[in-house]
């Protein structure tokens, strides 16, 4: 049965958006443990330990990312429908929680639809209440859930996260430096939490990647300056073809 799951995982969501003309999508990557900015405090409250306490500390911090993931999104999904009818910049994550949830959230404040790619855990994660229905895929491998995040990418935002943001993350530097995908922008919020968690520099400094894979990432820190990015990137804010 597995071939066939491999299969099913790899067509259904190819022929749904297809079907639903989304020719791009504008992908968003994070944590699914910050918390949204009125929950932030609550769980510093309700903290019953000095480290569990400096941890809702420490995530209650970068509730802020939410609503810019949450902005940016309502940006993206704006973005106008072209004459042959394509869809660009559609925003995708993960269909989780946190930042997942914030960037479906802005996606459907604006009335737009919007994709979640959820995975099936050991610990039960539902898609988050903001993803369109018939673009809520539940992927049982991560391998073709983080293919299908890249096929229509034409832009990505990587906000502060762990395991899995760094296994997304990084997969996509890959791709890129070793050409087998086209660059596209890569846009990281929260300079001082990447440069304390990731010594990018040291790895180029260590000759174990060039300096000029640096350049691969663009730092950002609000919606305003990563939609500017995109638009850099790109060279033109008129509708992409099909």
């Amino acid at each position: 049965m597995r071939p066939v799951r491999f299969q099913l995982e790899l067509l259904k969501p190819q022929l749904l958006m297809d079907e639903a003309r989304i020719e791009s999508t504008f992908v968003f990557y994070g944590s699914a443990r910050i918390p949204e900015p009125d929950q932030a405090q609550a769980r510093i409250d309700a903290a019953t330990t000095p480290q569990q306490r400096k941890i809702a500390e420490n995530l209650a911090a970068k509730a802020r990312y939410y609503e810019e993931a949450r902005a940016l999104a309502r940006i993206a999904a704006e973005y106008p429908v072209n004459e042959a009818g394509c869809r660009h910049f559609v925003v995708c994550s993960g269909g989780g929680p946190s930042i997942m949830e914030a960037a479906n959230r802005g996606a459907t404040d604006v009335g737009q639809t919007t994709i979640g790619m959820n995975i099936v855990l050991p610990h039960e994660q539902a898609p988050n209440r903001f993803v369109t229905p018939e673009l809520s895929f539940q992927f049982h491998y991560f391998a073709l859930r983080k293919m299908h995040f890249l096929l229509r990418a034409r832009a990505l935002a990587v906000f502060p996260g762990g395991f899995g943001t760094f296994d997304e993350m990084f997969e996509l530097l890959t791709l890129i430096q070793t050409g087998k995908m086209k660059p596209i922008p890569i846009l990281l919020f929260g300079k001082d939490f990447w440069n304390r968690v990731v010594d990018f520099e040291a790895l180029a400094d260590e000759g174990v990647i060039s300096h000029a894979d640096l350049d691969l990432i663009t730092w950002v820190e609000t919606a305003d300056e990563a939609w500017r990015a995109v638009q850099a990137f790109y060279h033109d804010s008129e509708p992409l073809a099909c």
